[in-house]
């Protein structure tokens, strides 16, 4: 199975004349067929989703979209003895109901190892145990066949991901994560004005997708590039309201919290049960501050577009990735809104094209949000 969301991020072409049934109904259907048509010892399903709830207490982990149905799958389906799950890029096992369940971080810096034991019950075998173990790869020795195979092509890779696109003139690299997502940092300044120049649209939203992202060193090479900006993402124009903007600033604004001791840090929410770093957004082409200490859906003060209020009923050309345009990371506020434009280039490509067009960047901040207590 694959979770059925993906028509919420995909671009309706891709997937023209493919139908998504939804994941659950259609696992518990291939299970009950098994049942009555097969003679077997062991199911073993395998999703690409993961679990909206939490694999020991059954807590409530996200909004229930239907993007992972781990839990449900195990917990209401009968028969399913292992569950291979992915997706999420959590690393887990567990038992919910009598279903193993496993999922292996990703990137290839774990795999998964399952170990069932059988016990001889008069004519047929049954389950006696069975285990679930994350390991890591650190030790093991690459296949020197598959090495040699590869070497060519891994070779060219190396030479594209060194090739130089071009230079930074000042500092852009990020040294705290955290203070760049508080703080107005050049990288994302960069990538605002990418989207900008690409889209036409003079409002962008953008992320720090991650905790790994570096920013840019004075050489700029390829390799920087796709380990800034790490998702495969293009450019969605949409036509959106005052008040549609308002909504998904006060959604990003719930990114901090306060600490015991006053301090600002990052909300638990945005870290447990992984960490999505890369739903909080910075905007650009508007001005607004985010007052943590206040309350929830009132924490975004003083919103104004070209020196005026922002008008919560007029509408605003507004440039973002795929991903948030379809509504991911929850921002509902998005969703089937009209779409003025679409830039069915790859983001990473924006980025060297900007820079090898220019030559040098200069690093900038033009200040326009603040975050305070």
């Amino acid at each position: 199975m694959t979770t059925h969301y993906i028509p919420n991020w995909e671009a309706p072409e891709h997937i023209q004349g493919i139908q998504f049934a939804d994941a659950f109904s259609t696992l518990k259907d291939v299970v009950k067929e098994i049942q009555s048509n097969e003679d077997y010892d062991l199911i073993i399903a395998l999703y690409h989703g993961g679990f909206e709830r939490d694999v020991e207490t059954g807590d409530i982990t996200e909004n229930l979209t239907g993007e992972n149905q781990g839990y449900e799958m195990a917990d209401k389906i009968d028969g399913i003895d292992i569950l291979l799950t992915g997706h999420q890029h959590r690393t887990l096992t567990g038992t919910i109901r009598d279903c193993l369940v496993i999922q292996p971080g990703n990137n290839g810096e774990a795999y998964g190892e399952i170990d069932v034991t059988f016990k001889r019950d008069e004519d047929s075998w049954v389950i006696a145990n069975k285990q679930a173990d994350v390991k890591t790869l650190e030790g093991i020795q690459a296949d020197p066949v598959i090495l040699e195979e590869m070497e060519e092509l891994e070779q060219s890779t190396q030479n594209w991901l060194d090739e130089p696109i071009g230079k930074i003139e000042g500092d852009m690299i990020i040294r705290d994560p955290f203070k760049a997502r508080v703080n107005k940092h050049p990288f994302i300044e960069l990538v605002q004005k990418v989207q900008m120049e690409a889209s036409g649209a003079d409002i962008s939203v953008t992320a720090l997708l991650g905790n790994e992202a570096t920013g840019f060193p004075s050489r700029i090479t390829m390799r920087d590039i796709v380990t800034n900006y790490k998702f495969p993402n293009t450019l969605v124009v949409l036509s959106l309201t005052g008040k549609d903007i308002k909504q998904a600033l006060e959604k990003s604004a719930n990114y901090f919290t306060l600490d015991a001791n006053g301090e600002l840090t990052v909300n638990p929410d945005y870290l447990i049960p992984k960490p999505e770093h890369y739903n909080y957004d910075m905007w650009e082409g508007i001005e607004y501050s985010i007052r943590v200490s206040n309350p929830k859906g009132s924490k975004v003060e003083n919103i104004t577009y070209k020196g005026e209020p922002l008008d919560m009923e007029g509408n605003y050309n507004v440039v973002m990735n795929n991903y948030r345009a379809s509504g991911g990371g929850d921002f509902d506020m998005f969703k089937n809104k009209p779409v003025v434009k679409e830039i069915q280039q790859d983001m990473v490509e924006l980025i060297s094209n900007y820079i090898e067009e220019r030559g040098t960047i200069r690093a900038s901040v033009t200040e326009n949000f603040w975050v305070e207590v």
